[in-house]
């Protein structure tokens, strides 16, 4: 599958496809520097300042960051003025810490030269043409943003200072050999348990329950039985596609014959089959092979290293000019069924064969038939239905109480829907747009009277709602006659819960003082076959069998945990094996807590430049409108 993938990367007509994506690039971090220096701060630190644009820029791609990487989720947090604000402060932060850094690495007298500084923006990609630099796209981009070279290599040359700065405390920690062994060997440990379960449901069948028990865990724990906030609507849809009409070949033709020349013109189409190979030695070998009257179709089945065109003996289908790769376009090939020379090109070797030509025209109606009358069906549909979307619309608002009007105005009747939570909301209202006017758009009374009847909510582009709530239940919480049996579960279940842990301590004691085996007979218990577990276990069990003692002079260690069911657990720890961790984890492993220290590292450089330093913040964290 892989070796499919790795071989469909190279060809041709990917190639083609991969053509018409556009990289987008935003260079950030650097055009900070150049925007400050303004006496609107946005802060100042250590009297230097942080230009109020400098931060404005840095909260915009902040902002872009978030909205690209989370979608409408963003758009709704952005409508809230105070996360905003923290968004806003957040941003003022990091780059206050980037001067408090930027002065720290001055004070040390650390330094780039300009060949460093050469080399780095050598290697940014969005200098490079074909993966190296371009002279010309490095002055287009720098004069795209209005900064000068001069500018841009001072602003690159603060920024790899620093990180010279944030490198140097990085890379200071280490470990020892034998520290790393040390803790491997901890945490790849293993541990050979019995368990002894005390079941807690078959104790809970057994429990007694008074009506005080009962009235008294339901006062405490009303808050688990609360039923939701529940809704009942009525609601029209408008759906444009159940609108749609057929329509006359008259107005087919009447179309055609307005549009043809803009719509329905082809341009000129060529089809190309091709066969793909590595070397030029082997395309030299094929084409050799046609000229003595070869099967293209048969040769490019079998030898085109092209997964996708040799399945189809090489063909390409048609191509327009705007979609043919220029390879194929600078073949010269002019008549049908030419022949190539071998052309290089970037994914191998090609021999190429110009299989037909198709001139520029003008589509026949018949061809174009039914995409016309669909269009005009769906076109004249859509104008009924805005039409009625505002027919009903006057209707819902000229009579508020009810949905009488607007069922009128659509000539249907309204929908109604039993009762359902934010949760439960039916399928057919399963559209956001609705959703939030349902729940947050208002439209239930107040104290209990009716609400009011929804605006027209269109969605997805072509079907509209008028809905009203019909009926509403706010939060409650259910009375103890409707929960009694749940209640009466639960008293149960806790105080079998409380038996089976004393029972289990009392177990323990016996245990480590010799007497265990008589005392679990007497409680109906044994210990299960042995289990080795290892620190990667995270069920409750493994977690208690690494808190508990070690085995000492054949002495097994005993503890008591809960399993993943709620049954109390009687545990055994018979033996500590030692564990072996490979090499490459425990490399791994050694980095990960050198990286981790030096975190701690730097965190506390900065908050002891922060704790030293005079910042004296601007009124910029309010939103500017």
């Amino acid at each position: 599958m892989m070796d499919s993938l790795r071989t469909a990367a190279n060809s041709l007509v990917l190639k083609i496809i991969f053509g018409i994506i556009i990289v987008s690039f935003i260079l950030t971090g650097v055009s900070g520097y150049l925007i400050g220096g303004s006496s609107n701060y946005a802060a100042k630190v250590n009297g230097q300042e942080i230009g109020r644009g400098q931060f404005e820029n840095a909260f915009n791609s902040e902002r872009d960051r978030m909205q690209q990487q989370m979608g409408d989720a963003f758009s709704k947090l952005a409508a809230n003025e105070e996360y905003i604000k923290n968004l806003r402060q957040q941003v003022l932060n990091r780059l206050i810490d980037e001067a408090l850094l930027d002065q720290y690495a001055r004070e040390l007298k650390l330094g780039i030269s300009d060949e460093q500084v050469k080399q780095a923006i050598f290697a940014t990609p969005a200098f490079q043409v074909n993966g190296k630099f371009d002279n010309n796209r490095y002055n287009t981009v720098l004069s795209q943003m209005r900064i000068s070279a001069d500018g841009y290599a001072e602003a690159l040359r603060n920024q790899l200072t620093t990180q010279q700065l944030i490198n140097g405390i990085l890379g200071t920690d280490f470990m020892l050999k034998g520290e790393v062994d040390e803790l491997a060997a901890l945490i790849s440990q293993q541990r050979v348990v019995r368990e002894a379960i005390v079941d807690v449901n078959a104790l809970a069948a057994k429990q007694a329950v008074s009506d005080a028990e009962i009235a008294g865990y339901y006062e405490q724990h009303k808050d688990s039985f609360k039923a939701p906030e529940q809704f009942r609507v009525s609601y029209i849809k408008l759906d444009a596609a159940e609108m749609e009409k057929p329509v006359s070949d008259a107005d087919i033709q009447s179309y055609y014959e307005a549009n043809k020349q803009e719509q329905f013109r082809q341009p000129q189409r060529k089809r190309y089959s091709v066969i793909q190979t590595k070397t030029e030695d082997d395309a030299k070998a094929l084409l050799e092979a046609l000229k003595k009257g070869g099967d293209f179709a048969t040769l490019a089945k079998e030898k085109s290293i092209d997964i996708i065109t040799s399945r189809n003996g090489g063909d390409m289908g048609w191509l327009e000019a705007s979609t043919t790769p220029d390879e194929l376009k600078n073949a010269g090939l002019q008549e049908k069924g030419q022949l190539s020379d071998v052309i290089k090109s970037s994914v191998g070797f090609l021999i190429v064969r110009l299989d037909d030509v198709q001139p520029e025209r003008v589509k026949a109606l018949d061809e174009v038939r039914e995409d016309i009358a669909a269009k005009l069906r769906h076109e004249k549909a859509l104008d009924a239905w805005f039409a009625l979307q505002q027919k009903v619309s006057d209707a819902a608002n000229n009579d508020t109480e009810t949905l009488a009007g607007a069922e009128q105005a659509a000539g249907v009747k309204a929908e109604e829907t039993g009762w359902f939570s934010q949760d439960s909301l039916p399928e057919a209202l399963r559209f956001k747009p609705v959703a939030d006017a349902i729940f947050y758009g208002g439209l239930v009374g107040e104290n209990g009277a009716p609400g009011r009847n929804s605006d027209v909510i269109t969605v997805d582009g072509d079907r509209a709602f008028v809905l009203r709530i019909s009926e509403h239940r706010p939060e409650t919480v259910k009375p103890l006659a409707d929960v009694k049996d749940e209640v009466i579960a639960q008293v149960k279940h806790a105080k079998a819960e409380q038996q089976a842990r004393l029972d289990a301590e009392k177990l323990l004691v016996e245990l480590k003082a010799g007497k265990g085996e008589a005392a679990l007979q007497a409680a109906g218990l044994r210990f299960g076959e042995a289990k080795t577990l290892s620190r990667a276990d995270r069920d409750p069990i493994g977690q208690a069998a690494f808190a508990l003692s070690l085995p000492t002079k054949g002495k097994p260690g005993y503890g008591v945990a809960n399993d993943t069911q709620g049954n109390v657990v009687l545990l055994v720890l018979d033996e500590v094996k030692p564990g072996v961790m490979p090499e490459a984890q425990k490399k791994a492993m050694a980095q990960g807590i050198t990286q981790n220290n030096a975190q701690v590292m730097f965190e506390a450089l900065m908050s002891n430049l922060r704790k030293e330093a005079k910042i004296k913040p601007g009124d910029v964290i309010e939103q500017q409108l």
